[in-house]
């Protein structure tokens, strides 16, 4: 039986907000500094553990996410 890929548990849930970093879209002027609220549980794709954002479309990996602390 072949076993499932771990993947690093982020501890996001739906409701917190998060900034992307050091990842392709990051840099992009349009999501550059924006703070994205999570809409979903984390789940597991290929491997790799993602979530859903409050307007954007897909999944996107949490390893590429920070959480925000307080208003910006």
């Amino acid at each position: 039986m072949k076993r499932q890929p771990k993947y690093k548990k982020s501890g996001l849930k739906p409701g917190d907000q998060v900034v992307m970093h050091t990842c392709y879209e990051s840099r992009k002027e349009k999501y550059k500094d924006k703070v994205w609220t999570v809409e979903s549980e984390p789940w597991d794709l290929c491997g790799s553990e993602v979530v859903r954002l409050d307007g954007f479309s897909g999944g996107f990996a949490t390893e590429y996410l920070k959480k925000v602390r307080g208003e910006r």
